[in-house]
């Protein structure tokens, strides 16, 4: 731990469970880097990750975004094309924007595509899939509605899934944001995940959720909601 972590460290009591409201306090209490931290939300979940039917994944819409915008590509063919560039899509293409991944040139955030040109993605899933920009139906990334997906990614859809110790982590904003828009942004996120919970998961679904910024310590906080 380096001589800033361990300085800080000492603010937050390991063993305390925190409202989210205090644990946002500390949080911009404990930001002390030159750029503006993300916020971080950690959720260790009472799964079998191994599970097929226990997986968690899913996207939601935060209300205040995670303050920053990113760069989404759209993969469609004809007139959605027209749709997914009205709604104001970074990158839109077909077998031309396939040609360019294979080349290498993965300069977007999202990769967004309608289920009939899902086939024509095989070529560059091996591309695509290490960087985890592989659309996705159940990230909603593979969908026909292109535009309506195209604006919920820019305003601050994230999407959530459990890793392979069935936890979650997503960005809920920066440590410059209101205390009130990071709460509602953290609630908002946990009803999700709540929401989520596989019917054949048992015992104690949410073992514990803690908040951190980029290169702050981790607060754990009540997820009572």
């Amino acid at each position: 731990m380096g001589k800033r972590l361990e300085s800080v460290s000492k603010l937050v009591d390991k063993n305390k469970i925190y409202t989210i409201e205090e644990a946002i306090t500390l949080v911009k209490e404990t930001a002390k880097a030159k750029f503006d931290e993300t916020v971080e939300v950690h959720v260790r979940l009472g799964i079998d990750p191994k599970q097929s039917d226990q997986i968690i994944r899913g996207t939601v819409s935060l209300p205040h975004g995670i303050g920053k915008t990113r760069k989404v590509a759209v993969l469609v063919k004809g007139e959605k094309q027209k749709e997914a560039q009205t709604a104001g899509a970074d990158i839109v293409g077909s077998e031309d924007l396939i040609e360019d991944i294979l080349k290498g040139n993965l300069n977007f955030d999202v990769l967004v595509a309608t289920p009939d040109i899902m086939k024509d993605l095989s070529k560059v899933a091996k591309i695509l899939g290490p960087k985890g920009l592989m659309p996705n139906p159940k990230a909603g990334t593979v969908t026909f509605e292109v535009g309506k997906t195209v604006t919920e990614l820019k305003k601050g859809r994230v999407e959530y899934k459990n890793d392979s110790f069935g936890i979650v982590h997503v960005p809920v904003g920066k440590v410059s944001f209101d205390k009130e828009k990071l709460i509602e942004n953290i609630k908002t996120l946990l009803e999700a995940i709540i929401k989520a919970k596989p019917s054949s998961a048992k015992g104690q679904y949410i073992r514990s959720a803690s908040i951190s910024s980029t290169m702050g310590p981790g607060i754990f906080i009540d997820q009572r909601i």
